[in-house]
């Protein structure tokens, strides 16, 4: 079975964190997003991978190497202008074969049920299948008692659901996608509605899911990897004896905590040293950093 990451995206809701880093490669609980997402494909027997990339896209080539850290094979297309999530898709037509693929955005984490989902789609006779939940303030997207997918909608209303994130596709819908040309999948899915072949919806319940496509919930995703810890360091990081770690932290590799540090609630990427004294509060610090003065509610 095959997949795709969707991971060109510019990241603008997550800046100035993706500033310098593209948005899969950021860390949650000191693990790469875009990693945590290529082992919970692999568990469903994605044994082939692509990946989409534009912002900083050499780093990203450069991490997946292939798939040789993965044990697994992945192609990345690189965008030099990016096409959106359906020209995206588009431009790895070749990458399929004849069997249904999953497409993921690359900033969910999720434990969803991949395998009842593709099995759902393969038993209609639709070209995509979209995985949908409760999630407010997400829910646009309309179904009929058929799970038909009737509308989609640009905001939050009653009686609706949210998309997850995660698709099901069928390869013949490339043909209605023109070539070279940014476009959204959504609005394919608008045309199938339009044209009386709706997309079907697969609805999924008590499942584990989180988008981290703000900089709250980014936070929120390094908590919830603490898995009810208070703490989480990389083993090589460096913390002197008498630095502080109070209510919680995410401290990275080979980061340096000097004399008398003090940080509470903040997350701490690779690399960094913080100075003599002191005190990180309700911040990020991105990776290669000097901090030498206090942080306090920021991002650095």
């Amino acid at each position: 079975m095959k997949a795709m990451i969707l991971a060109a995206g510019l990241g603008t809701r997550l800046r100035p964190l993706t500033l310098n880093t593209p948005k899969a490669l950021m860390p949650v609980g000191n693990v790469p997003i875009i990693d945590r997402i290529i082992e919970y494909l692999k568990t469903y027997g994605i044994s082939e991978l692509v990946v989409n990339a534009h912002h900083h896209h050499e780093q990203i080539v450069e991490h997946l190497n292939g798939g040789r850290p993965f044990n697994i094979n992945i192609d990345v297309r690189v965008e030099p202008d990016i096409l959106g999530t359906g020209g995206g898709i588009k431009n790895t037509e070749d990458f399929w074969d004849n069997s249904p693929f999953i497409v993921m955005n690359s900033d969910i984490l999720t434990n969803i049920n991949l395998r009842n989902a593709y099995e759902a789609h393969k038993r209609s006779d639709s070209l995509a299948t979209l995985i949908l939940h409760d999630q407010p303030p997400f829910n646009q997207i309309k179904i009929d008692a058929q799970n038909n997918i009737t509308h989609i909608a640009d905001e939050n209303l009653a009686n609706r659901l949210a998309f997850t994130g995660i698709h099901i596709i069928d390869p013949k819908l490339m043909a209605r996608i023109p070539e070279n040309v940014f476009s959204n999948i959504i609005h394919w899915y608008r045309e199938l509605i339009r044209k009386g072949t709706p997309p079907k919806a697969y609805i999924s319940e008590a499942h584990e899911w989180r988008d981290i496509g703000t900089v709250e919930s980014y936070v929120l995703a390094n908590k919830e990897a603490l898995h009810g810890k208070s703490f989480l360091r990389s083993p090589d990081c460096r913390i002197d004896s008498s630095a502080v770690l109070k209510d919680w932290a995410v401290i990275g590799s080979e980061t340096v905590l000097e004399q008398g540090v003090e940080v509470r609630r903040s997350i701490i990427w690779e690399k960094v040293k913080v100075k003599k004294g002191v005190k990180i509060i309700d911040s990020i610090v991105t990776s290669s950093k000097d901090v030498e003065h206090d942080l306090i509610d920021g991002i650095f």
